[in-house]
């Protein structure tokens, strides 16, 4: 082969332009093999340039490495509670944080079967930084014992991290600025089942209007994840003859949760 006839072709991109035509024609070309093939086509000629010294091309190894790669499943990396608690930081993403005393993130088991989902933190939960930690949350550890699990072996986490001033409901932006936190929290922790516990719980993960009452009393989807329905602890101790329902809807759970693991 004549060398400068070579070194010419090079410096005009010959190898590449070639390749990069053949990329375009893919498609027409028996679909995936000729795509790989055209791949295969520009990353060696890439590091022919890288190897003969050329200029005027990114033949970089990281450049090299991310072409070595298109066209192969990305791996999945997934994140640790740590890792998105670490994420969310101090948090000042809505008005909560001018009020707050401190983040409720979560607490429990990180590999739990079961995640029970509140709507957000009280006073006492804002005081101490854990979730369910006043009179709505001993009620909720008796219900988590009367299914014969404890509190150590379940994830239990809210809508939002930031107690609303005066207990009132979360808005709609605040729950949209937390909702990320909370999707990847139940991504990291994997669970099959989620217990959505009262109306702003299971309204935000199953996307809907419905009234809790209408939801409750049977399982849903999320992301192929089973989630039940039931009524906060809280309204129980409002309304304590709701207690018969939430037990109704704690049996369901109980027939479907594997527990010899």
């Amino acid at each position: 082969m004549d060398t400068a006839n070579l070194d010419t072709k090079c410096r005009n991109g010959y190898f590449v332009g070639k390749s990069l035509n053949r990329y375009h024609q893919w498609q027409t070309m028996d679909g995936i093999n000729a795509f790989n093939r055209t791949l295969a086509e520009i990353y060696a000629s890439l590091r022919f340039l890288a190897d003969s010294g050329r200029r005027g091309f990114d033949c970089s190894p990281e450049s090299l490495a991310k072409i070595e790669n298109w066209g192969r499943a990305p791996q999945y990396f997934a994140e640790s509670l740590e890792d998105i608690r670490s994420d969310l930081g101090e948090c000042q993403r809505c008005r909560l944080a001018r009020e707050r005393n401190k983040i409720v993130f979560g607490d429990g088991n990180p590999g739990a079967k079961l995640v029970f989902v509140g709507e957000g933190p009280g006073f006492k939960e804002d005081q101490q930084g854990k979730p369910f930690v006043g009179a709505a949350g001993e009620l909720l550890s008796r219900i988590i014992q009367a299914i014969n699990l404890t509190r150590n072996r379940v994830y239990i986490c809210n809508v939002i991290k930031c107690r609303p001033p005066e207990n009132r409901n979360p808005r709609p932006d605040e729950i949209e600025t937390c909702l990320p936190f909370l999707e990847r929290q139940i991504e990291a922790i994997r669970p099959d089942y989620i217990c959505a516990l009262g109306t702003f719980a299971a309204q935000t993960l199953l996307n809907s209007t419905a009234p809790i009452s209408r939801l409750r009393g049977r399982f849903h989807n999320y992301k192929g994840i089973k989630v039940l329905p039931t009524y906060h602890p809280a309204y129980l101790l409002r309304n304590p003859e709701k207690k018969r329902d939430v037990w109704e809807d704690m049996k369901m759970l109980m027939k479907e949760y594997r527990y010899e693991d």
